[in-house]
């Protein structure tokens, strides 16, 4: 059971941690590169996911004029289903409204049911299908958008 959760800014040192989990979340995984590109992106909001300790989860923002692209969220599986990425998600956009922003959108793989889910109750809606969008396997995206995060504000449930 889940004692502490916090967030913390992505630190170096953390970089090997969320391979190990990108490797088991991901069939198109993020490269070492593109994460310690997050650790200091100077238009951009990453955070880390620390539950009881250990580093279960990351999530990364990208802030583009009033814009906040949600670039990446994952969950180590042994900690999913926990509520973590909902966590998660809420204070990277809480954060991204504090430095301005006033919409978010995201892209999500169209089979990616529980994701759909996580993202519809926090008022995404879907407004498009990007074809082919995944290199790995060629699976469209959903496009979704969360507008008017200025004055959003995160459901109880």
């Amino acid at each position: 059971m889940l004692t502490t959760l916090r967030f913390e800014p992505l630190r170096e040192d953390r970089v090997p941690r969320l391979l190990e989990i990108e490797r088991e979340v991901n069939s198109a995984p993020w490269s070492e590169r593109s994460f310690r590109h997050e650790v200091s992106h100077p238009q951009g909001i990453f955070l880390t996911a620390i539950a009881d300790g250990e580093v279960v989860g990351y999530g990364g923002i990208w802030l583009v004029i009033d814009e906040a692209h949600v670039t990446t969220l994952a969950v180590a599986p042994t900690h999913q289903r926990q509520g973590i990425g909902r966590w998660l998600l809420v204070e990277l956009l809480n954060r991204a409204r504090a430095k301005g922003m006033t919409c978010a959108t995201l892209e999500v793989r169209a089979s990616n049911e529980a994701a759909i889910a996580l993202y519809k109750k926090l008022g995404f809606q879907e407004s498009a299908r990007r074809k082919s969008y995944y290199p790995d396997n060629k699976e469209d995206a959903l496009v979704m958008w969360l507008y008017e995060l200025d004055t959003w504000e995160a459901p109880s449930k």
